[in-house]
């Protein structure tokens, strides 16, 4: 049987040692491991204190997710035993040392706050984020942490979720010490100063009011809301009181729609780094310098996503007056990076002069992946293509962050189609998380695994997907901006549309998002549709109104580029005024994706459901408790979908067209 936890005794000090790579996850063995432990060094008469440390790269990184998973699913009736194990610890009549290097997490941290003292190495952080998963602190998170960091403090962890330095934790009563040295040698020395157990249940919590965290939350995520509930019942109630008030929380949370959906996002991330049918163990091309060709909004912010991490750049436009402008807005946004404190002036100087700025192809003949950022303009491509044909070094791949247009005959262009893939960035690239990669039909995998891996390298999605006219996230989001602009035409205002759908949880509006990238964008992506009908965008780009750009598109900005309602608007695109609910819009639009989406999963743009779950939530501002699109269909049921797309005249998708099927036959 695999042991997860070890002990020992080092002269007078008993040491347990957490061992369940890869973050020594607190799973029901680890926690029978625990148990065993410390019933065994507690009865010791040699031993005086005892250290609990993590094995390997980290503490304790949270909670087995794995075990929650059996339970929301039905395939498992208990939770974990983490109560009885906690308790003994903190009933311990011996001194408890918890050394945290790496992270305390979740579960981890509520291991060793049940510890009568902490110790952590000086990089290493703790942090309560289990609303990221749509549950609250499970563990007496929400009753022992007010005690240590007080309530505001407590309140702020648990409800936000975003993990504290070593540093911030001493400072906030949650760790009393930092190690500068070895950590298992510093913290058997601080436990032989102790000369007395001090139980984190038995500390008092001052009332605080933390009613000002729930403003500054959003309304639909409810586990933050329910977690600043239960560290408000610690303000209130005696300890063990308390612990039943949050466990009764975590219960409702855990058989939530959204903690399925939050766990479905962690999952989600994981599963589409894996591509069905390239082995993992596949070669990849190395990449040690790039070149980009565009130094417009695109190209810049890819050289900055490269530069960031390590990566030098040969940046390429052919208009000198395009590359300093280019070369400006970098500089002014690493230069607010170093405003808001996010980078060191000398590390943002570091980063800049890995770009190199030209106006020739110097240098691109070292490049080991050059990536093409130029206009959205197939015959452009293809002409930019065949040039790098003739400078590019045989093993380098070739990049086009196009957003529509069709790979294969971009890399028809040149005489290596094996070496040509998409880098679909989005705006802004040194920002935005997602890059959809797209496969041509001859594209090799190595190819692929590279640009998977430089994704990655780039701390960033990739997500890989066939080639097809706006691949799957711009193949989805026309029709659902479709919809947004013919409920305008039917009577909703443009704020009316936005305000329906950011209320159903999307980062931003459609019509809000088409004018911050631009009427005039949409309009040339219309152009390239075989059969579009003419619409709202048809109109706006006619009008010149192209948007922030031009302040004035679905709404006029000021010169702030505040956006307000705009009358004229109105007159030009609807043709009628009947009332239109907010779920009729929020059906119509999130149905069109889900509709989409369906069709492309047919015709194999995109393999898995997951794969447009995942570029969703990480390129579009899907909300992440609602799981993706193609989740949130399976919690709405497809059979309601399939009619409410026949209703609105729709041709229905035919993998909702089989799931009606067999809702009817199930019926029978």
């Amino acid at each position: 049987m695999e042991t997860f936890v070890t002990y020992s005794v080092q002269d007078d000090i008993g040491v347990v040692v957490i061992d369940n790579p890869p973050v020594n996850a607190l799973s029901s063995a680890v926690l029978d491991g625990l148990l065993t432990a410390f019933n065994a060094l507690e009865r010791s008469a040699n031993v005086r204190a005892i250290v609990v440390i993590g094995g390997g790269r980290t503490f304790v990184a949270g909670a087995d997710i794995n075990e929650f998973v059996e339970i929301t699913r039905g395939r498992r009736g208990t939770m974990p035993a983490f109560h009885p194990v906690l308790n003994a610890i903190e009933d311990c009549a011996k001194p408890v040392i918890m050394a945290i290097h790496g992270t305390a997490l979740g579960g981890g941290l509520e291991l060793a706050m049940a510890g009568h003292y902490r110790v952590a190495t000086p990089n290493a952080q703790v942090g309560q984020p289990e609303v990221k998963i749509g549950l609250i602190p499970g563990a007496g998170g929400t009753q022992r942490l007010p005690r240590l960091a007080g309530a505001a403090k407590a309140a702020e962890m648990c409800a936000f979720g975003e993990p504290i330095s070593a540093r911030a934790a001493l400072e906030a009563g949650i760790v009393d010490k930092i190690i500068d040295g070895d950590l298992l040698e510093g913290a058997i020395a601080f436990a032989r100063t102790l000369d007395r157990i001090r139980r984190t249940r038995d500390l008092r919590v001052t009332p605080t009011d933390i009613s000002g965290f729930r403003k500054k939350l959003r309304r639909n995520p409810i586990a933050p809301h329910l977690a600043l509930d239960a560290v408000e019942a610690a303000m209130t109630l005696p300890f063990a009181e308390g612990i039943r008030k949050e466990a009764e929380i975590f219960e409702q949370c855990m058989h939530s729609d959204q903690c399925k959906a939050l766990i479905h996002v962690f999952f989600a991330e994981r599963a589409v780094a894996k591509i069905p049918d390239i082995p993992k163990d596949t070669a990849l091309y190395t990449i040690r310098s790039a070149g980009v060709i565009g130094a417009g909004t695109m190209g810049g912010g890819i050289a900055m996503a490269l530069a960031n991490s390590g990566i030098p750049v040969f940046l390429k436009d052919a208009e000198p007056a395009a590359l300093d402008r280019g070369m400006a807005t970098i500089r002014k946004n690493y230069e607010r990076s170093v405003k808001s404190g996010r980078l060191t002036a000398a590390a943002a100087e570091e980063r800049i002069v890995r770009i190199s700025p030209q106006l020739g192809w110097e240098g691109f003949e070292q490049a080991d992946i050059i990536i093409e950022a130029v206009f959205e303009s197939l015959a452009l491509k293809k002409q930019v293509f065949s040039e790098i044909d003739k400078i590019a070094k045989r093993e380098c791949v070739l990049a086009s962050n196009t957003s529509t247009l069709d790979i294969d005959a971009i890399a028809a262009a040149t005489s290596r189609p094996p070496m040509v893939i998409g880098t679909h960035f989005f705006s802004p690239a040194n920002v935005m998380r997602l890059v959809e990669i797209v496969r041509g039909e001859a594209t090799e995998k190595p190819v692929i695994a590279t640009a998977m891996a430089l994704a990655k390298t780039l701390k960033k999605v990739g997500v890989v997907v066939r080639n097809g006219f706006g691949f799957v996230g711009n193949r989805l989001f026309i029709p659902y901006m479709d919809q947004a602009q013919l409920l305008v035409e039917e009577g909703a205002t443009p704020e009316q549309v936005d305000r329906a759908l950011t209320d159903f949880g999307m980062a931003m509006g459609p019509l809000a998002v088409a004018d911050l990238s631009g009427i005039d964008v949409f309009w040339r992506i219309q152009q390239e549709l075989p059969a579009a009908a003419a619409n709202g965008i048809d109109r706006l780009y006619a009008a010149g109104r192209y948007g922030q750009k031009t302040d004035a598109g679905f709404y006029k900005y000021d010169e702030n580029r505040k956006r307000m309602p705009d009358p004229e608007v109105l007159a030009l695109l609807q043709k009628a005024r009947r009332a239109i609910s907010d779920e009729e819009i929020v059906e119509r639009c999130v149905y069109a994706l889900i509709n989409e989406g369906a069709k492309v999963l047919e015709e194999g743009i995109a393999s898995r459901a997951v794969d447009i779950d995942v570029i969703y939530l990480t390129g579009y501002g899907f909300p992440a408790y609602r799981g993706g699109p193609m989740f949130y269909a399976d919690m709405v049921g497809l059979k309601k979908i399939h009619d409410r797309v026949v209703q609105f005249g729709w041709t229905p998708a035919a993998l909702l067209i089989s799931a009606n099927r067999r809702a009817a036959n199930e019926r029978q």
